[in-house]
Parts: structure tokens; C-alpha cells; sequence
């Protein structure tokens, strides 16, 4: 079996070292191995671009699966061999692991003792909320004490780490660069269920994530992309009275939003995607 590990890289290595550090001590025979690092500081693909132009190498190698990684992890030893264990039934597309808070990047850091850091839960599969357009990640900000211990399908994939067989590569596609960053992991869901793919959230694959590297909740990029992605999502998947909702508070964020959200909306409304007015 031949396995791709896909990482994009912007502006800064560092983190890089660590990630790739674990990756070698992975314990799984039989699997050939392959990084492969997209650099995006000459030229910013983007998430999607960036995870697209690295798929397209995994494939050429004649990689069997594709493991989409963020840059900014640290995984467990038996990380990759259960998520491999993962889709092993034909209908599973993606594997996702257990995801911890690298310790010290939690949101809440004030509320942990000592002992429980590298313990926080940052996804343990997650779940869309419909009503409000987003995605929910299971467990977030809880202390793991075996309450999500049980193999389950879940409902979408986090691009922080998923491991896609090349199957559902061929048959769904690549992820969707009109989303540039943010939400096109919740796109990438839907279109493999709508596929026939399931999606298998692996708890005894752990990773720990050094959460919000590349820009920050409440920062400007932030501010743009999930505004106008948000929208992109919602009038292509969600329900009619969803839809309305979402008109409804874009005519509302162009009066009282920020300077990047006001610019989110009229771009969504243009059909302005990839990086589109992004400084």
C-alpha cells in the first residue's frame, strides 16, 4: 500500500519539523511512505490549492490513499496504521482521528490543570448545525475522558488531518478552490456523501493541533473568508429557510459588519472566489 502525506506550508517551516518528525516514528509495516510539502509563500494557493496540487502528485506516485494534514500537528505513533484500519470497508472514503489541543494553544487555557493539557479535545468528529450554517466539532474544549471513545461515521471531515482513499479521490474530485480557505472541508463532506463515500471518525488515532496558525477567529481573514465561504456553503447545501437566513443577515452585515466581512458579502454576491479581494 502506497500513502501520500500532503502538507502546505505558508511562510513559516517550523512547525514543518515537528510534524514530519512524528510522521517517521509511525508504526505501520507494509506502507510505503511519501511527504510531500506544497510551499504557498511564492504563490499563495491557498488551502485548497495548495492540498489539490499536492493530491495530484500523491496520485501520479500511485499513491492508494491520501492523508491531508495540517503542517502545525503532532501525531501519535499509531496514528496513521488506524486510520489505514479506518477504511478498510469499501464504503468508507475519509478516516479522520481524534484531535487533542497541542498543549498551551487551547481556546480556554485558564480552565485546565497541569495534567490535563495535551488532553483537550479539539474534534472527535464533528456535525454541520444547519440553522446557523456551520460546522461543530464533538467534544470541543472537553477534557478526554473515554466519552468519545467509540469508532463512529460522523458527519464531515476536518482538513486538520483526513485520510482519503483514492477512490473517492477519483470519484469526487478535488476540493474546491473557490473556497481558497475555511469551509471547504464541510464542501468536500457533503460531495463525497453524495458519492455514496461514508466518513469514519477513528478515536484510537490521535493528533494534537496547534490550532489557529494561520490567521486568527476574529482577524481580518478570518472576517472575509468565513463571511463569504459561509454564504457560498449555505446557498448551495442548505435548506430553503437556512438560505433565507443567510440573506438576511449578509443585507444585515453590509450595514453593520466589519470593513472584511462587508467585503465577504459583496464578493460572494459578484461570484469573486479563489483569493478573490484578499489583500
Amino acid at each position: 500500500m502506497k500513502i501520500a502525506i500532503v502538507f502546505v506550508v505558508y511562510q513559516n517551516r517550523d512547525n514543518l519539523q515537528e510534524a514530519s518528525a512524528s510522521l517517521r516514528q509511525s508504526k505501520i509495516g507494509g506502507v510505503e511512505l511519501k511527504e510531500i510539502v506544497i510551499d504557498n509563500s511564492r504563490i499563495n494557493l491557498g488551502f485548497t490549492g495548495g492540498n489539490n496540487q499536492g493530491i495530484r502528485q500523491a496520485l501520479k506516485w500511485g499513491a492508494d490513499a491520501v492523508w491531508l494534514l495540517n503542517d502545525d500537528v503532532k501525531v501519535d505513533e499509531n496514528a496513521l496504521s488506524e486510520l489505514v484500519k479506518a477504511i478498510g470497508d469499501d464504503k468508507v472514503g475519509v478516516s479522520v482521528p481524534k484531535i487533542y489541543f497541542y498543549p498551551g494553544f487551547e481556546f480556554h487555557k485558564e480552565r485546565y490543570s497541569k495534567k490535563e493539557l495535551g488532553k483537550v479535545i479539539w474534534y472527535a468528529g464533528g456535525e454541520i448545525d444547519w440553522e446557523n450554517c456551520i460546522g461543530k466539532h464533538r467534544g470541543v474544549d472537553e477534557v478526554d475522558a473515554g466519552q468519545f471513545d467509540k469508532q463512529m461515521e460522523t458527519e464531515f471531515a476536518t482538513g486538520c488531518s483526513m485520510l482519503i482513499t483514492r477512490e473517492a479521490i477519483e470519484k469526487t474530485g478535488l476540493l474546491n478552490e473557490k473556497y481558497f480557505m475555511y469551509l471547504e472541508d464541510l464542501d468536500y463532506s457533503m460531495r463525497l456523501k453524495r458519492c455514496g463515500f461514508k466518513i469514519v471518525y477513528q478515536p484510537k488515532a490521535v493528533v494534537w493541533h496547534k490550532n489557529a496558525q494561520s490567521s486568527g477567529v476574529g482577524d481580518d481573514l478570518h472576517d472575509y473568508f468565513f463571511t463569504r465561504n459561509r454564504l457560498l456553503f449555505g446557498f448551495w447545501y442548505a435548506p430553503i429557510r437556512t438560505r433565507f437566513a443567510l440573506l438576511r443577515e449578509s443585507v444585515r452585515l453590509m450595514t453593520t459588519g466589519s470593513k472584511w466581512q462587508k467585503r465577504g458579502v459583496v464578493d460572494f454576491y459578484l461570484h469573486r472566489f479563489g483569493k478573490g479581494s484578499w489583500k
